[in-house]
């Protein structure tokens, strides 16, 4: 079974013009190339037809994924977030209380993190680690390289 997939309403957006474009731009290039590579002779020793079939095959596993998410989804709405915790769609400035660094993350579902622009996934390490935490609450999150304490310091849309 799938798990929910929180998204803000823009995202919902671009996924299904994503699944409308591979179902009505890639899908039909790949059974191109089939029909090209089918074309070019005996199919037992034709590598084209092979790689021409296979990748068809993962252009539906993305389309099946895609549908699948868009089936969970459900739509965000930033009016309706309580910022006396840490949830998704919050602002947190949080501090590494062992390198006394700063900064500032938004939590988001998996399919918006971005880490360039401060969006991390509420199923990351940190993103589970604050979580529910309020302001001056900290919180220990286990990383690859040990546990690291961040003491969340605000709060926010």
């Amino acid at each position: 079974m799938s798990e929910i997939l929180y998204v803000r309403r823009e995202t919902l957006e671009l996924m299904k013009a994503d699944l409308q474009r591979l179902k009505t731009v890639d899908r039909p290039a790949a059974s191109r190339a089939i029909a090209e590579a089918r074309e070019k002779g005996d199919l037992k020793e034709n590598a084209e037809y092979d790689a021409a079939k296979e990748a068809q095959g993962l252009l539906e596993a993305r389309i099946k994924k895609f549908e699948s998410d868009l089936a969970n989804c459900r739509i965000l709405d930033a009016d309706n977030i309580d910022t006396s915790k840490v949830s998704i769609l919050t602002r947190v400035k949080i501090t590494n209380l062992a390198t006394k660094k700063s900064m500032t993350y938004q939590i988001v579902s998996e399919k918006e993190a971005d880490l360039k622009v401060g969006k991390i996934s509420v199923t990351s390490p940190i993103g589970k680690g604050l979580l529910g935490k309020k302001i001056g609450e900290v919180a220990e999150v286990t990383a690859p390289n040990g546990l690291i304490k961040f003491q969340v310091d605000d709060i926010s849309l």
